[in-house]
């Protein structure tokens, strides 16, 4: 069935509550307007995000900010090696009153599920999130429940501590529409948020600016975004070219290449445009794909970065020129 076109009133309203998140969240994360929104568009999207920071950057106060912005439940996974696959999905234990067995939810029944160090869980754990990032449910003892919506899973991993850590599967990494990197805010922004926090004020201030339908509706608008045959042609050509070179060993799967379409198509919404361009395929790149690009170890040698591949790849690829039309 072919989604209706939406018009730029759909799309206006998607910007003006995207910008309305973004706006308490930074309450909270200064400094970091950018990676503030692209984490909402993500969540808009339906999907999940992967950021790579060092500690005490506002990786944790990033997801439940976010959570209570939406009026949704935060949930925390503080993933360790002892961590159980149980711990995640839930388990069937039996109740002696009722003498039946029944459900007890895991940990990744909220909105926005925040998979602390993600990489120091065991392999066993790790995969325990792969069906309910893909499928919005967990399935324990042959019975399937599914997780509330909207749903994003924001894992976090430390990129200068490897002791005692687990590398990724390149399945779960696949897994995430997007790798962000907070950083550290600049003067200004860390003048801020030092007043604030030693002030009293924290996460637990902020009340929500929309609702869960909001962004279940956000998400609704994002199907009838255009995506015009020629951009379609555009995100594939730049996702085939990653597969060509011969400095990577792994390049970007199809579901790297429907990732960046989503996101695009956030990035046009949330700009209040009910069309993408390639401007918005551009500009998504290189947190939709750079993750998933593994380099030959004779490349890293040499100096090449996914970052560089990808550069290249998006300034040889040719550009559509059209001008969508729209309602």
């Amino acid at each position: 069935m072919t989604e209706r076109p939406v018009s730029q009133v759909d799309t206006g309203w998607f910007a003006e509550r995207c910008g309305r998140v973004v706006q308490n969240v930074e309450q909270i994360i200064r400094g970091k307007s950018e990676i503030v929104r692209l984490t909402v568009l993500c969540l808009a999207a339906g999907g999940h995000v992967l950021l790579n920071d060092v500690p005490g950057v506002g990786k944790t106060s990033l997801a439940k900010a976010l959570a209570s912005s939406i009026d949704g439940e935060a949930r925390r996974i503080q993933c360790t090696p002892d961590l159980l696959p149980t711990d995640v999905t839930g388990v069937t234990i039996f109740n002696v009153e009722t003498r039946e067995f029944a459900f007890r939810p895991g940990a990744v029944f909220g909105n926005v599920v925040l998979a602390d160090e993600v990489n120091r869980a065991s392999p066993k754990t790790q995969s325990a999130l792969l069906e309910v990032m893909e499928e919005r449910q967990v399935t324990v003892d042959g019975t399937s429940y599914g997780v509330p919506r909207p749903f994003l899973v924001i894992a976090t991993q430390n990129p200068v501590e490897h002791g005692g850590t687990y590398d990724l599967p390149e399945a779960q990494i696949d897994r995430f529409m997007m790798r962000l990197s907070l950083g550290y805010p600049d003067h200004a922004s860390e003048m801020e948020l030092i007043g604030a926090r030693t002030s009293g004020r924290s996460v637990v201030d902020l009340g929500p600016v929309v609702g869960t339908a909001d962004v279940e509706r956000m998400g609704q608008i994002l199907h009838g975004v255009q995506l015009t045959p020629q951009i379609v042609d555009y995100v594939v050509s730049v996702v085939g070219a990653t597969r060509r070179l011969p400095e990577l060993r792994l390049g970007a799967s199809p579901r790297a290449g429907i990732a960046l379409a989503t996101a695009a198509k956030a990035h046009a919404a949330g700009d209040g445009r009910p069309f993408v361009t390639p401007d918005d395929v551009k500009a998504l790149a290189p947190f939709v794909l750079t993750h998933r690009l593994l380099l030959r170890p004779e490349a890293e040698l040499n100096g090449a970065t996914a970052e560089g591949l990808l550069g290249g790849i998006l300034a040889s690829v040719p550009v559509p020129g059209l001008r969508p039309t729209y309602r």
